[in-house]
């Protein structure tokens, strides 16, 4: 019984230590235009968003974000993500891995899908993979896209970044899409174009807060 109530007590220890070195936070954010990989999602209009993340020490996390997007002529007017992941470094790079399910509660058609990703940093520059994990009509493996993203310290006291993706595979079709962006404390605003489909350059402007809980 001593050993038993020894065990519990470590354990409960152990879950207390553990929380205490976890973060809760939250996120809010409004754009004029909701650009996700160069596809406008609002039609050009605003959008309001918000997510709460939960980290732990460890480096594993799990999170949930939410957003207006526009109904696409399938009535869908909300995105709901659910992701988990883990985070660390290696060889001087900092990773990031995971999984992220993309929901549209209420949409008229299945538009559902799932993708594992990660990605590496090493000071101003990240690299990214997203493969497509699940998706009705499609198979694993259908849709990667590659990315590319660096930080340039071109105006001191605003957060430059330049940004690049390529899509690929037989559920996407080939494109690249390209985007800049400048931000000062909780402002960005950004510029994004395609070289297929709506290949016009889409502006737009964002603020975004982050809390911890």
């Amino acid at each position: 019984m001593k050993k038993t109530l020894l065990t519990s007590l470590l354990a409960a220890t152990t879950l207390v230590s553990a929380y205490a070195q976890a973060e809760l936070s939250a996120n809010v954010a409004v754009t004029s235009n909701y650009i996700w990989r160069g596809m406008e999602q609002t039609d050009g209009g605003p959008a309001v968003q918000g997510g709460v993340d939960y980290a732990d020490a460890s480096g594993f996390y799990v999170g949930t974000w939410a957003s207006n997007v526009d109904d696409w002529g399938v009535d869908a007017s909300f995105e709901l993500d659910l992701y988990g992941g883990y985070t660390g470094t290696a060889g001087g790079w900092d990773y990031d891995i995971g999984y992220v399910l993309f929901m549209y509660p209420g949409a008229d058609v299945d538009l559902d899908f799932g993708e594992i990703y990660g990605s590496v940093s090493k000071g101003a520059l990240s690299l990214g993979v997203a493969v497509l994990a699940n998706a009705n009509g499609a198979d694993f493996g259908d849709s990667i896209y590659l990315s590319a993203d660096y930080s340039i310290d071109a105006i001191e006291g605003f957060d430059t970044a330049v940004h690049v993706g390529s899509y690929s595979g037989d559920f996407s079709s080939d494109a690249i899409d390209f985007g800049a962006t400048i931000g000062k404390d909780f402002w960005t605003v950004g510029a994004s174009m395609m070289t297929e489909g709506d290949d016009e350059l889409k502006l737009y402007a964002s603020a975004a807060w982050d809390f911890d809980l």
